[in-house]
């Protein structure tokens, strides 16, 4: 017997794989059905996978992999502009050596085993809960009616009343609204969502889903990539790009998106079970102007750690907190 590993999983056919994630979709929470396989390509590593749907949610299966997690030196060295971005703020913000810099920031380097599972392919927000239009006005908020016509009839993308209502409009012209949920309690939270057959990602597993066991500084390779398109930055080239379209958003190689803005954090458990964010800094590096490379580093790197993690005040961020769900597929072998 053999458990389902990255190598094992690549190496079967696809009648194959589709016979698993069959046999997969019997062990799942009442609801949740198999849609099929989907290939997904990015940053050099590519996956074909099966989906699965529930309540209109997508996750995709992962596999499992032992891999080496954690950053402390360069693979293969940054480019020219990298490497003199990354000196020109170091020097402004006063960072002796970028490569120690650097380390102190990531997690520690350690070998782990991940197990497969089933990941959502995006996260849920802590504080903000979708709602339709009916139950917006429902709320009798004075401000709401007013904005929500004026935003139907401008050219913005998103917009926010501070810890009250978010309206985000689609490329397909579709507006979500988002109402701000206070007094919501991450335990509570976590217990109903074990309670219905799912759980939070660990750090590891964070990690992994996002790099894929790449032992560069980002998913991509040791340097920056200044084609993308960024939050707050916009375009960092000429190259046309679609609106509302982030590429550090986008869904990786596993099929899976991440927040891809230092401004929000990913919640996650450490090996003691402890919260742990991943994925931003609260926006300090950006606010503190260092520009993309380092203002994205806790986004677009795999292995960063918010320095100020002890500190947070969660009720504070709660409106830039957010989790994704998983089942872990630990009994699932290969005969």
């Amino acid at each position: 017997m053999e458990a389902l590993t990255r190598n094992v999983w690549q190496g079967l056919s696809a009648q194959d794989k589709q016979d698993w994630m069959k046999r997969i979709e019997l062990m799942l929470p009442e609801g949740m059905q198999y849609e099929g396989l989907e290939t997904f390509e990015r940053f050099g590593q590519r996956t074909q996978t099966g989906v699965f749907t529930h309540e209109e949610e997508r996750f995709v299966f992962v596999p499992g992999d032992r891999v080496t997690l954690g950053w402390v030196q360069w693979q293969d060295g940054m480019d020219e502009a990298t490497s003199n971005d990354f000196q020109e703020t170091a020097d402004t913000q006063g960072i002796e050596n970028v490569q120690a810099f650097l380390a102190s920031q990531m997690s520690p380097v350690r070998e782990v085993t991940i197990g497969p599972m089933l990941v959502e392919c995006e996260t849920i927000s802590l504080g903000w809960i979708e709602v339709t239009e009916e139950e917006a006005f429902a709320q009798e908020h004075d401000d709401f009616p007013e904005a929500l016509a004026q935003f139907k009839q401008s050219g913005l993308n998103e917009y926010e009343l501070h810890l009250q209502f978010r309206l985000v409009r689609h490329r397909e012209g579709d507006i979500q609204i988002f109402w701000f949920n206070e007094g919501i309690e991450l335990e509570d939270v976590v217990k109903e969502e074990t309670a219905a057959g799912f759980g939070l990602l660990t750090e590891d597993e964070w990690e992994y889903i996002y790099g894929g066991g790449c032992r560069t500084l980002f998913p991509w390779g040791d340097s920056f990539d200044y084609t993308m398109r960024l939050r707050y930055f916009g375009k960092l080239n000429d190259q046309p790009a679609a609106a509302n379209s982030y590429d550090l958003e986008l869904p990786n190689f596993f099929g899976i998106q991440f927040k891809g803005d230092p401004y929000k954090y990913e919640l996650t458990l450490d090996a003691e079970g402890e919260v742990m964010p991943k994925g931003g800094d609260g926006g300090m590096l950006v606010c503190g102007g260092t520009g993309p490379l380092l203002g994205f580093l806790p986004a677009a790197s795999v292995f960063f750690r918010d320095e100020n993690v002890d500190e947070l005040d969660w009720e504070e961020l709660m409106e830039a907190l957010y989790y994704r769900r998983v089942i872990r597929l630990t009994d699932v072998m290969v005969g």
